[in-house]
């Protein structure tokens, strides 16, 4: 580890330290690696939650974690966890990021280009474009000016993340039809504790269905490349989200 200004690429952004010496005196052996986890959690929260304005996304941007002391650190007695913020993937996978986390947009989204591996029938971690994917991030468009008020269920807002999601998605593809290439719309919804916590953007992306529609098909190549990406799922107009 080195220590950069924030406003550089980095993976850590320290927000407190905490002391947890009261409950592993000079004699105690490091916990393990689930208790480190659980620490880190349990203590680091509310100093996080304060430091990002008062809310935390659970299924945002930024993860709470620490970092903990090194096993010369711990034998010299050091119980300090250095609590903290890291842009995850979905496997945990700490991702580089720029800028401050504090006061920063907590919504959950990829810069375009990117896109995410199929797991399963699950969408990954981001993976080269050129490699089998789940979705291609298109874009993210804001819901804000559509709903004002409380939390609004997750068919409208698929609803309307189709019809704002329509022209970014146009400008990033150069007005590529989809339906030829065998792919869909499929955009994302903010869960409720999303909401709550104040975030308002999410992705639109592109897929493809399964022939039974069963799920997403695994899809090779980027949608605006020169050559058109590889899927195993037949042409559909059907509009969806996710």
């Amino acid at each position: 580890m080195r220590r950069v200004d924030c406003v550089e690429p980095h993976l850590f952004e320290v927000t407190s330290t905490i002391d947890v010496a009261a409950e592993f005196p000079e004699d105690a052996p490091p916990p393990d690696v689930a208790r480190w986890q659980e620490l880190a959690v349990q203590k680091c929260t509310p100093g996080v939650t304060d430091y990002l304005g008062g809310k935390l996304d659970p299924h945002g941007r930024y993860k709470v974690n620490a970092l903990k002391p090194s096993p010369a650190q711990w034998e010299d007695g050091d119980r300090k966890l250095r609590c903290g913020v890291q842009t995850a993937s979905r496997s945990g996978a700490m991702l580089p990021g720029t800028g401050s986390a504090a006061g920063a947009d907590q919504s959950g989204i990829h810069e375009p280009g990117t896109c995410l591996a199929l797991d399963g029938q699950t969408i990954g971690d981001p993976v080269p474009c050129s490699e089998p994917h789940a979705v291609e991030i298109v874009g993210n468009v804001d819901l804000s000016k559509a709903f004002k008020g409380d939390y609004p269920a997750e068919d409208k807002q698929i609803e309307k993340a189709i019809e704002l999601c329509e022209a970014v998605t146009n400008k990033y593809t150069n007005n590529t039809d989809l339906a030829k290439k065998g792919l869909i719309p499929y955009p994302d919804a903010l869960k409720e504790e999303s909401w709550i916590a104040g975030s308002r953007k999410v992705d639109c992306k592109v897929a493809a269905k399964l022939k039974d529609g069963s799920g997403l098909a695994p899809v090779t190549g980027s949608v605006r490349g020169s050559r058109a990406p590889t899927t195993t799922a037949a042409p559909t107009t059907t509009k969806t989200g996710g």
